[in-house]
């Protein structure tokens, strides 16, 4: 059995005080009900689980409603950090769960391929991640101010999500990071900490997701040129 867990707990601050991006709407429907519809339509996944705000899941069960998914789906309550979050998802999944695909809320243009490829690179590997060659030139800057030093491009990659894992993979390398109490910005770095290899599954399409208000109009053209490929 395969899993999702949507992760929507949090508030999106760089958005701006008091706008929850998840909300927004974008061609004709809100972030999440983008994100939502990849992972209910996937023949891949069976099952998904919604982590929210306390609060909100009256919000989300209304999505659900509007927008007809059908797929089977439960909600988790959002904590603290980011691997709270997804501890509390992994807490709802089903028994018979063997592989987790974690995903931002805020990704609403995942293609279904990416996302199988992830599970099948995961069940292979134990740990997979959708991600992206780096194409601009990167520099470090301890200051802020100046370039440090240079880094080469050919060895660096963008993360994104899903970010998928066999459950017990990730569910022994969260316990790490509860365990030592420490904060990851994704759930691949509480791999590294068990020394679980992550295999690399490279986004053949664009996989963003909305952070600031400019990413916005870009994001709702990707959507819309989808769509019209899709119809023909």
């Amino acid at each position: 059995m395969t899993s999702a867990i949507i992760v929507a707990a949090g508030k999106g601050t760089r958005m701006g005080a008091n706008i929850d991006k998840l909300f927004l709407e974008l061609a004709g429907r809100p972030v999440i009900a983008h994100t939502w519809q990849r992972f209910n339509d996937a023949a891949c996944i069976d099952e998904i689980i919604i982590v929210v705000r306390d609060g909100m899941q009256d919000a989300f069960a209304e999505v659900a409603a509007q927008f007809e998914f059908k797929k089977p789906f439960r909600f988790a309550l959002g904590g603290k950090e980011r691997q709270d979050s997804v501890w509390s998802g992994l807490e709802q999944l089903s028994a018979k769960s063997e592989i987790v695909a974690i995903q931002d809320g805020a990704r609403p243009v995942t293609a279904e391929p990416l996302i199988l490829a992830t599970i099948e690179a995961a069940r292979a590997m134990g740990a997979a991640v959708a991600a992206q060659r780096v194409t601009d030139t990167i520099k470090e800057s301890k200051d802020g101010q100046t370039i440090s030093r240079h880094l080469e491009r050919k060895d660096l990659w963008a993360v994104q999500t899903p970010q998928t894992f066999r459950v017990d993979v990730i569910r022994r390398a969260l316990a790490v990071v509860r365990e030592k109490n420490l904060a990851v910005t994704d759930d691949t770095a509480a791999c590294e900490l068990i020394g679980q290899p992550v295999r690399l599954v490279e986004s053949a399409t664009p996989n963003p997701k909305v952070t600031v208000a400019a990413d916005l109009d870009y994001i709702e053209t990707l959507l819309k040129n989808q769509k019209e490929i899709e119809q023909g």
